[in-house]
């Protein structure tokens, strides 16, 4: 078996294996009063509207 001829650092190898624990983007979708972008399930941030109705007024 072939064997390695310097021992890898601990950084070298977490960095290698760390292209794997990678953050997924987060999720977008688009107000459909205004057509800003913004994160599903949230309130949106420009106009205030939530599920077709006014959640808090922005002004």
């Amino acid at each position: 078996m072939a064997v390695p001829k310097k021992k890898r650092s601990k950084a070298r190898g977490r960095t290698s294996r760390s292209i794997n624990m990678r953050l997924a983007t987060p999720a977008k979708s688009v107000c459909p009063r205004c057509g800003t972008v913004k994160k599903p399930h949230i309130v949106c941030a420009n106009c205030g509207w939530y599920k077709g109705r006014v959640a808090y007024s922005v002004k």
